[in-house]
């Protein structure tokens, strides 16, 4: 029970790393407990304390309140502005790069601290603003914690001019690239190799032939709580759960894939060791949200480069330089992952007896769905063939024989009459000959 509610923290810790209110708030309260703090530090009559006067200015009760005054009206007007530019710069992104790059921006920790700045200045202001009492001889001015706030209406007009800057160089596309390609090596390293200590040696498109005999008609089918998509699968936890149990356990859905509630995400068999607490720990293995994630998609890592480049080479846009910065990331990527071993689809137990079957994705798949993806558009631009055909090339040295003959069809395929070969042909192209 509780691993069912650990599989929600990686998920909710997400959404408050991509949200514009979690770090701002943090900030806020950081504030809050500072200006108190300091204005504690003000109201005590110590004798260490009697060297603020010396140096500090000599802060009237108007004056501290002018002051303060200024500076939090200042800080959430300018609030106000910057969160009017970045929802400017989300709109802009949305449409020019698609709408699955507004998770990097709203996940950008820069844009996150400025806001956080420029709202915590102002809460620590009306802090300290209603802590300023009284007038004439007597009254109470926390020198301290005003001279902080000054300090800290300097951090926020530095902050302004790091924003300008910094919103200014999110939206170029070289630099919008980088950070893809970046994520989604990270996704390379963190996805592959996987499991190949407990894989089987025979490959992945066997899954009929190598299920026991008899194992349709004696599973049991574990479905889906809530609909979405699966953005991780624990394949240790599938294999530990099958070995505990004596099962033979073969996952429906892949990551990336979209599962309705109640769709079928793993058969389990035999039926009668599957019971209502395995069944429950098996789906509890599955991560499902509302969106695709590139923490262990590379598909969709991959995808989002094609977009980008699709996008590009749209009538509309018309821009196949983006197109070429595209095939760079994505012969970067590819080529990292063409040296990867990807997993055979079969977990055994230390008895080399089959526990989880499932049906990985493969370089071949991931390389032509992309390369082709592209030429559909930009078939017709010479610069981009040749661009698309060395890249190809290139990624296909360090992949394995099976998926570099594929690669190499493909790579032909658009050499057919220089770039006159339609999309559909290409595809085609991909499918070895009939004997």
């Amino acid at each position: 029970m509780m691993r069912s509610y650990f599989k929600f923290i990686p998920r909710i810790w997400d959404r408050l790393h991509s949200s514009f209110w979690f770090m701002p708030s943090l900030m806020a309260i950081c504030a809050m407990v500072t200006a108190i703090l300091l204005i504690l530090l003000g109201s005590l009559e110590a004798a260490w304390l009697a060297w603020v006067d010396e140096w500090a200015y000599a802060f009237g009760p108007e004056s501290a309140r002018a002051i303060l005054s200024a500076i939090a009206g200042s800080m959430i007007t300018v609030a106000g502005v910057t969160f009017s530019m970045t929802m400017l710069t989300l709109q802009l992104a949305s449409s020019q790069f698609g709408p699955r790059m507004l998770r990097n921006f709203m996940r950008d920790r820069g844009n996150q601290i400025v806001l956080g700045t420029f709202l915590s200045t102002f809460v620590y202001c009306l802090l300290v603003l209603a802590s300023v009492r009284g007038s004439g001889a007597s009254y109470f001015v926390p020198v301290i914690a005003v001279s902080f706030g000054m300090i800290l209406a300097v951090a926020s007009l530095a902050t302004l001019i790091y924003f300008i800057h910094h919103i200014a160089t999110s939206i170029r596309i070289e630099n919008i690239l980088a950070s893809l390609s970046v994520e989604a090596c990270k996704t390379v390293e963190r996805v592959f190799p996987a499991h190949d200590h407990k894989s089987a040696p025979f490959p992945g498109k066997l899954m009929a032939e190598a299920l026991p005999q008899g194992y349709e008609n004696d599973s049991r089918s574990v479905v889906a709580t809530d609909s979405g998509y699966i953005q991780s699968i624990d394949l240790d936890r599938l294999w530990q759960i099958a070995s505990d149990n004596d099962l033979v356990v073969r996952v429906e859905r892949w990551i990336g894939n979209f599962v309705p509630k109640t769709g079928s995400l793993v058969i389990a068999s035999p039926y009668g060791r599957v019971s209502d607490a395995v069944a429950d720990d098996l789906s509890n293995a599955f991560s499902i949200g509302a969106e695709r994630t590139p923490d262990h998609d590379i598909e969709f890592s991959l995808r989002r480069i094609v977009e980008i480049a699709q996008r590009a080479l749209s009538p509309g846009v018309n821009d196949p330089t983006t197109a070429l910065y595209c095939l760079d990331r994505l012969g970067e990527v590819l080529g990292l992952l063409a040296g990867r071993q990807f997993p055979s689809g079969r977990i055994m137990d230390e008895h080399m007896k089959l526990r989880v079957i499932f049906e990985p994705v493969t370089f071949e798949e991931l390389a032509c769905s992309a390369f082709a993806a592209i030429a559909r558009y930009g078939i017709s631009d010479d610069d981009l063939v040749a661009r698309l055909l060395d890249v190809m090339e290139r990624c296909s040295r360090g992949a394995p024989l099976s998926d570099r003959e594929s690669i190499m069809r493909l790579h032909d395929a658009f050499m057919v009459e220089g770039s006159g070969l339609k999309f559909g042909d290409a595809t085609k192209a991909t499918q070895p000959a009939p004997a």
